[in-house]
């Protein structure tokens, strides 16, 4: 059984926090962040939970399809930034919406999360397992950030979005994925439950630390790869393919893989000068606008590409 998107939301913060505000935080300015990573603001939560924002996604993902919250039977949320260990996001925005009916749980892939939580819920109903599931990309980032680090603190923002996804023949999903654990250390965010009573460990270092160069060179190579990996499987011509929707990670990031696949940049939608790097939920914000937008049709291919913390990275091609 193939499966196709129905239903598409967001959840956003409504503080919004400009490069000039932050220019007044750190030692930065709103040229320098521009010209680097392409973002003028982005969301920060002043009390909104993971949870929050992605039940927020949800239920307007629901109403998208047009479909009641008992009928969803499987919730998968993606990130990094969960509330808490236990219960699970998934779990806590199945208590929110009502829906009794689905099993919940989490997938931890950082910006790669929302591809790889999407390939699961389409082999769940390719199986005959479900339906009809839930999919969510839900972060808070903020809390995970050092104010001081103008390296890290000016890039990411927070965010959900969600989509529905519905067994129907009409529609297709193709995925490729891979990860590469012996370079994590380019991207790290250790948490603050490093403590332990027989080692004595206790540290501290609870934020994002980030190799820049070494995430910027692992995107422009890996992303353009696996993409193409991603044609020879499904024996389709790139030139098919309507958009390129990318985890909104950096301008330069995006450009530089349009120019390596020699595609016009118009073809990759960019959205992260409102919404900075959203992680996991960058991709289906952006589909949300995208689907809203109805610049996104019935019959149309387009790409969703994934890249991040795990090393980890992802693509798929889904066909209307």
């Amino acid at each position: 059984m193939a499966a196709r998107i129905i239903g598409t939301g967001s959840g956003l913060p409504e503080h919004i926090v400009t490069n000039d505000y932050l220019s007044t935080v750190v030692d930065t300015s709103d040229e320098w962040i521009r010209e680097r990573t392409g973002i003028r603001e982005r969301r920060i939560s002043k009390g909104e939970t993971t949870s929050d924002l992605a039940s927020k996604a949800a239920k307007q993902a629901l109403e998208s399809a047009g479909m009641s919250s008992d009928q969803i039977e499987l919730i998968l949320v993606a990130t990094f930034t969960a509330d808490s260990h236990m219960p699970s996001t998934a779990c806590l925005v199945q208590q929110e919406i009502k829906a009794t009916n689905a099993v919940c749980f989490d997938i931890s892939a950082a910006c790669t999360g929302f591809v790889y939580a999407l390939s699961c819920a389409y082999a769940y109903i390719h199986a005959g397992m479900y339906k009809n599931a839930l999919v969510i990309g839900a972060e808070t980032i903020s809390k995970t950030i050092d104010w001081t680090d103008r390296g890290t603190c000016v890039l990411f923002g927070d965010g959900a979005g969600a989509v529905v996804v519905q067994a129907d023949e009409s529609g297709k999903m193709t995925f490729v994925q891979g990860s590469d654990g012996s370079k994590g250390r380019a991207l790290t965010y250790y948490g603050k439950s490093m403590n332990n009573l027989l080692t004595s460990l206790n540290d501290n270092n609870s934020y994002i630390s980030m190799d820049g160069q070494e995430v910027f060179k692992f995107a422009v190579k890996k992303v353009p790869e696996c993409m193409e990996e991603l044609f020879v499987k499904t024996n389709v011509d790139i030139d098919e393919v309507k958009y390129f929707c990318l985890h909104q990670a950096n301008k330069r990031i995006i450009h530089s893989v349009a120019k390596r696949l020699k595609q016009p940049e118009e073809k990759f939608p960019i959205n992260l000068d409102k919404y900075g790097n959203t992680s996991a939920a960058s991709i289906p914000i952006l589909l949300d606008e995208l689907y809203k937008d109805n610049r996104i049709q019935k019959g149309d291919k387009f790409v969703i590409s994934g890249f991040g913390g795990g090393l980890t990275w992802g693509a798929a091609l889904i066909e209307c």
